[in-house]
């Protein structure tokens, strides 16, 4: 198997993992303060990664690993951004708008791309990408029936977006030219020192309940310290545009976890919304990535 089939196989696990927390974290918050929430996400999974990657570091040389280090942190920025955008913004919407809103971030991507690097997507990846977006509406966004009212809530999850597109865009450009192992590490060590000194803003409140912990080490060890490392090296291998539209698979493993686990009933627009997000990324998977 081709090392970008392996990359795009890997993305897919990462979306399939993020897929699995939406609700978690959303039953998790009355009882926990987001910014509180988000330092010990990001601490445990540092811990996680950094004796993940030592054997890596000492091959590696300091130099390198310092280049890696300060990309990542770079992208740890807008990371940062996004989750706690995110998280401040399921408290005052519901996990379903939240994953929909979230998800605009695979428009986003291209379009940020372009206007950075001066370099349109291929036509192929475009149409994935609106054939994807359109089955993420029907998915997650079930307002056909009713009148959608945006709450602040909803705008907050809309910057989260664009912080997240900037964030994947950077992350991307990193991972191509300096160890991944630092990059990844850059990231999550800067989104837990960040979020730790935003504590002074917004102090520690907690409840402490299975839920919360399940929350915590969930997100922390699965969604933080595996998914983001497989990410980081996977974004070696593909573009962020191609990242972006593979992980549109996200809203429809949440649904999966909601029916499965949740008792959610599953509904046609449900069912056609994940048909069209499969249909735009099969479109893509048809022909071969250009490397960014």
């Amino acid at each position: 198997m081709s090392r970008r089939r392996q990359a795009d196989l890997t993305l897919a696990l990462v979306a399939l993992v993020w897929g699995t927390t939406f609700v978690v974290v959303k039953r998790a918050l009355p009882e926990i303060s987001p910014t509180y929430f988000l330092a010990l996400r990001f601490s445990l999974a540092s811990a996680c990664l950094l004796p993940m990657f030592s054997g890596a570091f000492r091959r590696a040389g300091a130099p390198a690993v310092w280049r890696g280090l300060r990309g990542g942190a770079a992208a740890g920025v807008f990371l940062w951004i996004g989750y706690m955008l995110q998280t401040f913004g399921l408290q005052y919407t519901s996990a379903g708008n939240s994953g929909f809103l979230t998800g605009l971030y695979i428009v986003l991507v291209p379009l940020i791309g372009a206007c950075v690097y001066r370099r349109w997507p291929q036509v192929r990846e475009l149409l994935g990408i609106l054939v994807a977006a359109a089955g993420m509406l029907l998915l997650t966004f079930p307002a056909f029936h009713g009148r959608f009212h945006m709450n602040r809530g909803d705008l907050l999850t809309i910057f989260c977006a664009a912080a997240f597109a900037c964030h994947l865009l950077v992350l991307g450009y990193y991972s191509q030219r300096e160890r991944f192992e630092a990059v990844a590490v850059g990231q999550i060590v800067c989104a837990a020192a960040l979020s730790t000194i935003a504590l002074s803003a917004y102090p520690p409140r907690v409840a402490w309940s299975r839920s919360v912990v399940f929350a915590i080490v969930l997100t922390a060890v699965f969604a933080t310290a595996l998914a983001f490392a497989l990410q980081t090296w996977a974004q070696q291998y593909t573009t962020p545009t191609r990242t972006a539209l593979i992980f549109a698979l996200e809203p429809v493993f949440a649904l999966a976890t909601a029916v499965i686990a949740g008792g959610e009933k599953l509904t046609f627009a449900a069912v056609f919304g994940g048909a069209l997000i499969l249909t735009g990324i099969l479109a893509v998977e048809l022909k071969p990535a250009r490397r960014a």
